[in-house]
């Protein structure tokens, strides 16, 4: 592998901070330590920053030999919150905070975006301006939207943005990019049926949301198979059936919950539409109401073409045309998807291994992202890094018209 030299002779340094912050979690909207560590490190080196976007958003900006005078620029983005879960593993570094984990290795983003910010500080061989962008709440709070809606790219002016994010079942030393679609979007639903409660014995005094919401349940899957095009990917999963107190009563209402996943807003559009007609329509079939709520999360993560070219040319240089693979799309969500919205950009995974790095005291399970025993993996940290700054360098090389 091609990587840069100086960044293999700091690695250790930034591992180290890299298992400081999976040892001190900290959830969505509450990454102070975590921002507080990134900009102590910029600062360190030179970088200046500017804190709050997002509240807890940390941006370091990064001038190239011209001082950035070409107005040409690009957004790197790691994100750094951790998820609320417990932790299995047992090693040094291992969360010290009951119920908060780094399960998916935003940790380790943050430490790749880091050794490529002590690079650049060194060596700044580009002309025009690096934004290193770290993000607070990518787990369900959509901080890369409101670090938006704050005004990121008013402040920032940026002509790409890209994202990376680490991928486990890869052999390490691999990358994955593609254009198009890379992951779901994201939606929950809520649906009460209202019947009339009454006697187990006696169904035909009532009207019982049981079967009502059984059929409904089984009818939405119709959609899946006989509504939308074969070839367009969406999933309905109700996750969650809520009824009845005693096994002698019929009760009066039923709660189902669930998510929907696509990876087109059309086919996104389509599924809340069918829902909410077989929903209704079955309800009224059966002399019952029905309460439906649907809220889109986070939409798809959609990579542009030529970014997403450009960022596999990058890729190949650093670990050869054969360990740059194409990138299966997955029905997991982003919130780097609002980035994608607004600037064109990649979003890419490096594989993080099957988990053979970890050190002695891991739970025992899969090193899978979300799962208790998971960990970073160190190794990536120089890799990642020279990615970070290749890409950068060789983006702001092209001519202005290629950009």
């Amino acid at each position: 592998m091609n990587v840069i030299d100086s960044i293999v002779t700091q690695a250790a340094s930034i591992a180290a901070v890299r298992r400081d912050i999976h040892a001190h979690p900290e959830l969505c909207f509450e990454e102070v330590r975590t921002a507080d560590v990134v900009a102590q490190k910029l600062t360190e080196w030179g970088i200046p920053i500017h804190r709050g976007l997002g509240k807890t958003g940390v941006v370091g900006i990064v001038k190239g030999r011209d001082g950035g005078a070409s107005g040409r620029a690009i957004g790197l983005r790691a994100d750094m919150d951790a998820l609320p879960m417990q932790e299995f593993n047992t090693f040094a570094h291992a969360s010290k905070h009951q119920g908060k984990m780094h399960a998916c290795g935003h940790d380790g983003h943050v430490a790749m975006l880091l050794a490529a910010a002590q690079h650049f500080a060194k060596h700044r061989n580009f002309d025009g301006t690096v934004y290193l962008i770290f993000q607070p709440a990518e787990e369900g709070g959509g901080g890369a939207r409101v670090m938006i809606e704050d005004g990121l790219f008013e402040q920032f002016p940026m002509q790409a943005v890209y994202g990376m994010h680490n991928w486990p079942g890869m052999p390490v030393g691999t990358f994955a990019v593609s254009p198009g679609p890379v992951m779901a979007s994201t939606s929950e639903f809520k649906i009460t049926i209202r019947g009339k409660g009454g006697h187990a014995a006696l169904p035909h005094t009532g009207i019982d949301p049981v079967p009502i919401a059984c059929q409904m349940v089984q009818t939405f899957q119709t959609i899946i198979s006989r509504n939308k095009k074969p070839v367009d990917a969406g999933v309905i999963s109700v996750t969650m059936i809520n009824a009845g107190e005693a096994t002698n009563v019929v009760p009066d209402s039923v709660e189902l919950q669930g998510t929907v996943r696509t990876f087109t807003i059309e086919v996104l559009e389509l599924i809340e539409q069918r829902m909410r007609q077989i929903a209704e329509h079955t309800c009224a079939a059966h002399d019952a109401t029905c309460e439906f709520a649907f809220v889109r999360n986070y939409p798809p993560t959609v990579n542009s073409p030529a970014e997403a070219e450009f960022a596999r040319k990058v890729m190949a240089t650093i670990v050869g045309e054969e360990r740059v693979v194409a990138q299966e799309p997955t029905m997991g969500a982003e919130d780097f998807a609002y980035m994608l919205q607004a600037k064109p950009g990649a979003y890419c995974f490096i594989a993080n291994g099957d988990g053979a790095h970890r050190e002695m005291g891991h739970g025992g399970g899969p090193c899978m992202l979300h799962n208790p025993s998971y960990d970073f993996n160190d190794d990536l940290i120089p890799l990642g890094a020279t990615y970070w700054v290749k890409l950068a360098e060789e983006w702001l090389a092209q001519p202005t018209a290629a950009a």
